[in-house]
């Protein structure tokens, strides 16, 4: 008896359960994607190819996860709230944001969900051969805790320095907690799981798959670079934990980036992120003076850390930096590695260029991705026609991420100008009130521009058919770069 004969009526059977998931999942991208275009087009690849259609928007389109992200926020607010700022007060210290940036000020205190924060240092770190020392000496002098949160985290020379110090701050007794995204901690095979298994490192790793439970979640990834000793100490940048980094000691694969050490309230802030995080990974909840001691005030930064993931915190540094270009008046600066900006992104900074602002933008000569590179050229031309400077970095691949607004206003951390970053990816930024702060990066930005060279729309369009056409296709995969 063949297979026809038990199920006379399969290709029907298979037909109805096609059309049934199609529904069920072209509704749900109907009621849930707020970007009308992202809807049609997966729509589309829904019914255009039947199942496969299906089972992709169940693994890429799917971009939201709740993780009961304001009450797991509750009693680390109330952690830090024992602490008496006095003058340093959040309310007290709008006074003292500049007037032309007071409106984006407000932005970021509705959408962040954290506090305006004084009396902070904040110092920036060039290339792992100044950050990974430091980061290095904070572990070795920690006597309380350690939180360390990291996207990549190589089993190399630089791998193996980092779990040493870690392990030897277990040994000396301090608390020290370690989370890994699962998908970086791939990027190094074999993993350094192993090691911070052997050292007896506590870690977890963040949103393993688990298969089919977390198949819809499976493209969202913690992007985060996150250090916090004492819960005095911070670190926070786009770095993370590889030997390419140190580029003075001539790696095979050498990248450029840019890693900020912070003290002073923030670090409060920058360790809530730490542990909603490794709750959210681990079930373990971190709190008391260990984790959140009474916050110093060793500087004058005025700032914010401003968290964004496809949770409770979702499209938040999007907005911060859409209301932070609709504010320029003389000077925008933005350096990235990948430049992917949506329309509104792209809008934004035509309309400020068009009111007279000059937009400068930075991506590298030599991308570690050349799809990204290649979308990028096929989207950018009505940016360069209307005025917005985009330049090209030489050298190094070239990871630094960067934006300024006319010298008083900085924004840094681990998010790039790619819908990746800005709707896939759990990421953490921190923005600067601060002229000091902001004209330092401005040097910086300024010393690489100087070498930089310029892409010319003119250039792009006349560009080999061939190429032309490879950018296109790249392009249209440009919702998940």
């Amino acid at each position: 008896m063949s297979f026809q004969d038990l199920l006379p009526g399969w290709p029907v059977i298979a037909g109805l359960l096609s059309v049934a998931l199609a529904l069920v999942a072209s509704g749900h991208a109907i009621l849930n994607k707020s970007d009308h275009r992202a809807t049609v087009g997966w729509v589309g690849v829904i019914w255009l190819a039947p199942v496969l259609g299906s089972l992709l928007y169940l693994l890429f389109g799917i971009n939201r996860i709740r993780r009961r992200a304001s009450s797991l926020r509750e009693p680390l607010n109330r952690v830090q709230g024992e602490s008496d700022l006095g003058a340093y007060s959040p309310e007290a210290l709008e006074s003292f944001v500049p007037e032309a940036l007071q409106s984006l000020s407000r932005l970021s205190s509705q959408v962040a969900l954290q506090p305006l924060l004084g009396g902070n240092a904040v110092s920036a770190l060039v290339d792992g051969d100044k950050a990974y020392p430091a980061m290095l000496a904070a572990i070795e002098g920690a006597q309380h805790s350690i939180g360390l949160s990291t996207y990549i985290f190589n089993r190399d020379r630089v791998g193996r320095r980092f779990v040493d110090a870690l392990a030897r701050a277990v040994n000396r007794g301090v608390e020290v907690r370690v989370l890994v995204d699962a998908v970086g901690l791939r990027y190094s095979l074999p993993t350094i799981e192993g090691l911070l298994r052997r050292e007896r490192i506590p870690f977890a790793r963040f949103m393993p798959p688990r298969w089919p439970w977390t198949l819809p979640f499976v493209n969202l990834r913690n992007h985060r670079k996150l250090l916090v000793v004492d819960g005095t100490k911070g670190f926070v940048g786009g770095m993370n934990i590889a030997e390419g980094n140190c580029v003075a000691e001539n790696p095979a694969h050498p990248v450029r980036d840019l890693h900020f050490r912070v003290e002073g309230p923030l670090v409060s802030e920058l360790q809530a992120v730490f542990v909603e995080d490794w709750q959210f990974s681990s079930g373990e909840s971190l709190s008391g003076p260990d984790w959140f001691p009474a916050p110093e005030t060793p500087g004058a930064v005025l700032g914010r850390v401003i968290a964004d993931g496809p949770d409770e915190r979702y499209d938040t540094i999007r907005q911060v930096m859409l209301g932070a270009v609709s504010l320029a008046r003389f000077h925008i600066r933005i350096k990235t590695p990948y430049f992917l900006p949506d329309k509104s992104l792209a809008d934004s900074l035509i309309t400020a260029a068009l009111r007279g602002v000059i937009v400068d933008v930075i991506v590298p000569e030599q991308n570690n991705l050349p799809f990204v590179d290649w979308a990028m050229q096929a989207q950018i031309a009505p940016l360069l026609r209307r005025g917005v400077r985009i330049s090209r970095a030489p050298g190094v691949f070239d990871h630094s991420k960067l934006m300024t607004v006319d010298g008083q206003w900085a924004f840094v951390g681990s998010a790039n100008w790619d819908p990746r970053s800005l709707s896939l990816n759990f990421e953490c930024n921190l923005e600067c009130y601060d002229a000091w702060t902001t004209s330092e990066l401005e040097r910086f930005f300024d010393h690489r521009l100087w070498t930089a060279r310029s892409i010319e729309a003119q250039a792009l369009q006349t560009l080999p058919w061939l190429k032309r056409l490879r950018n296109g296709l790249a392009r249209l995969l440009t919702p998940y770069m």
